[in-house]
């Protein structure tokens, strides 16, 4: 799996005493930022699924049994 690098230069919205009120991204980095995201909820749900597993069925047995229907 390619790991996605975040190269952001953000440019920071301030208001009149200084302080940041916000974060300009380009539209490239807040796209990988989103794939980013999405594959770490993906690895989240992925450990979830492992950690409820009561059991596993072998992939060649649930292949047959779901061709079977």
């Amino acid at each position: 799996m390619e790991r996605l690098e975040l190269e952001a230069k953000p440019k920071f919205l301030i208001d009149e005493r200084g302080k940041r009120k916000g974060v300009l991204i380009s539209a490239k980095d807040f796209q990988r930022l989103e794939e980013l995201i999405e594959d770490l909820e993906d690895t989240i749900d992925l450990l979830n699924a492992e950690r409820e597993a009561l059991s596993f069925i072998p992939y060649e047995k649930f292949r047959k049994n779901w061709l079977s229907k």
